[in-house]
């Protein structure tokens, strides 16, 4: 049987329905990034796991609704809304801005004694203790922040035509608001494993970046590496699912 709670939930999109699945798996779009960006991995995730992609505001059939800009807005909404779908064992997978935004959840979720992840998959975003020295973007004048933005390889090609630019441009720029002004707070390491994956030839996320996240786990580390760029994930979909797999 279909779950209501999936079926009613807008900020959660389950491509695939799996009622025989014993885990769900969330993932979590990185900066400009809908739902759909993740449907093919839903599709090639094995039986036993059912993928569910996080819907931010302002977004696909939500556009009527103002984008969030601020980390700790996104995490208390993604908190609330995500309660009724921890009723079965859960990792949570997120790239660039959603890695950020998946491990600021799972440290909520443990503040509210909520269920927690059985893992953490964290892809080219760097760990939140070190400063990203990428100067910041999200105030500046149209034109020049489409510019920068695009070269953070941030709009697919199919968006470059000036009208739909107009229009996601607001989306755009409050993703990008709620990574530079986030504010890293210490706290107590996560009691789970964290793996961190990251691309070889990524400019924007260093090894370094990536293998600071073995500071905020006691449950085991990993880290794997690819060939490509930031959006190496495009082109290692089965590989990277294949990890998740033997992790999960």
């Amino acid at each position: 049987m279909k779950s209501p709670a999936l079926l009613s939930n807008k900020w959660f999109v389950r491509p695939h329905v799996k009622p025989e699945a014993t885990t769900r798996l969330f993932f979590f779009p990185y900066a400009g990034g809908g739902p759909t960006v993740f449907t093919k991995w839903c599709a090639d995730l094995p039986r036993h796991i059912e993928g569910t992609v996080v819907h931010y505001p302002g977004r696909s059939s939500r556009f009527d609704e103002p984008a969030i800009d601020e980390m700790p807005r996104m995490t208390d909404a993604l908190a609330q809304n995500i309660e009724p779908l921890l009723d079965k064992p859960f990792s949570l997978f997120g790239h660039s801005m959603g890695g950020l935004i998946a491990y600021e959840l799972a440290r909520h979720l443990r503040a509210q004694h909520l269920p927690m992840p059985s893992q953490l998959f964290i892809s080219a975003c760097g760990t939140p203790q070190l400063t990203d020295s990428t100067p910041k973007i999200h105030s500046l004048p149209d034109d020049q922040f489409i510019n920068e933005f695009d070269q953070l390889d941030g709009i697919p090609r199919e968006m470059q035509n000036p009208e739909v630019l107009r229009l996601l441009l607001p989306i755009f720029r409050a993703d990008m608001q709620l990574l530079e002004d986030y504010a890293y707070y210490s706290g107590a390491p996560l009691d789970l494993p964290i793996v961190a994956f990251g691309a070889l030839d990524d400019s924007r996320v260093s090894r370094e970046r990536i293998e600071g996240w073995a500071s905020h786990t006691s449950g085991g580390f990993e880290a794997r590496y690819f060939s490509g760029g930031h959006f190496y994930l495009r082109e290692h979909r089965r590989a990277i699912i294949k990890i998740i797999d033997e992790k999960t």
